[in-house]
């Protein structure tokens, strides 16, 4: 079902820190920082060959990754992302499998302008799985 990796999220407590280490430092190319209110969080993605790094700032009051922050205050690996074909089959075949996603459980666009939904870490050995449909 999942295909391939979209991204690993960060969370960070200083984005422009962040932005400077990713950039100045390892030379990747990042994208300028992106406000997404519905998800609470300002991101920039750093590009990489295979793959993307997001780094995440809490946005807004309630911010999960605000919540994320206060527990792990120099910040550290947040989700990882898959892409999927069909996220209304990909949700289906997750719930009816026992997974349980986030929320209302209907996709929200997330930072690429795609559909997203979330699926609870106690199923997934731990990590935050976001999946994006492609």
């Amino acid at each position: 079902m999942i295909g391939r990796l979209n991204h690993v999220a960060i969370a960070v407590p200083d984005l422009d820190a962040a932005v400077r280490q990713y950039r100045d430092i390892l030379g990747a190319n990042v994208t300028p920082p992106l406000d997404l209110p519905d998800h609470g969080v300002t991101t920039v993605f750093v590009n990489l060959p295979n793959t993307k790094i997001e780094l995440l700032l809490p946005l807004g009051e309630g911010s999960p990754i605000a919540k994320f922050l206060d527990k792990n205050p120099s910040g550290g690996m947040h989700h990882i992302c898959y892409e999927v074909d069909d996220i209304f089959a990909a949700r289906d075949k997750l719930i009816s499998d026992g997974a349980r996603v986030l929320g209302s459980g209907e996709p929200k666009n997330g930072a690429h302008g795609k559909p997203v939904l979330f699926l609870h870490p106690k199923d997934f050995s731990g990590t935050l799985v976001e999946i994006e449909q492609v």
